[in-house]
């Protein structure tokens, strides 16, 4: 199997593999070191990050808010998860000779034109709806659907089947059949 495609992307399936080795890692990890039994996610260190960056505009409010009391704001393994994806993507973009700055990618300047305005207000509520879905759901896409799914959970099975025809059915709204 070769780590890159034709066009230099990641295989998938190497990239897959490479995901699932680290959620077993991480369950054995957490479970042995830790006696957790907490999987991979990472929308609760979202939720902390903005309960660290609220503390230092209104501290009173975020000690009596029993959201973040629940939360407990502290930097623990997964917050150092989600550093390392930020990391890694970007040591993986240098290393692939892909990196670049770009707040306009050719896709949607093709399909919706050149305003970045468009985008940045797009990509905002789209993130409003993520961040809603995942905090309802209590959990993000890898919680709820790559560690469900390790632990052969029904749930786990269910998000997954249900957010990926639902990223199909919004691409296809979107972007349309490429000829």
């Amino acid at each position: 199997m070769h780590v890159r495609t034709k066009d230099g992307a990641w295989n998938p399936y190497f990239a897959g593999a490479l995901t699932g080795v680290l959620a077993i890692a991480a369950a054995l990890i957490t479970h042995l070191l830790l006696g957790s039994s907490k999987y991979i996610g990472a929308s609760t260190t979202y939720a902390r990050a903005s309960g660290f960056i609220l503390r230092v505009f209104a501290p009173d409010y975020v000690a009596s808010n029993a959201y973040y009391n629940k939360l407990g704001l502290v930097i623990d393994w997964e917050f150092m998860i989600v550093i390392g994806i930020i990391v890694g993507a970007f040591i993986s973009s240098v290393a692939g000779k892909d990196f670049k700055v770009e707040f306009l990618p050719p896709l949607w300047k093709e399909r919706f034109g050149p305003s970045a305005a468009k985008r940045a207000i797009a990509a905002f509520f789209g993130a409003v709806l993520a961040l809603i879905g995942t905090r309802l759901a209590d959990g993000c896409p890898s919680g709820n659907g790559l560690s469900g799914m390790m632990q052969l959970s029904a749930s786990g099975f269910t998000f997954f089947i249900t957010f990926f025809i639902t990223a199909v059915i919004v691409a296809r709204i979107f972007y349309g059949r490429k000829p």
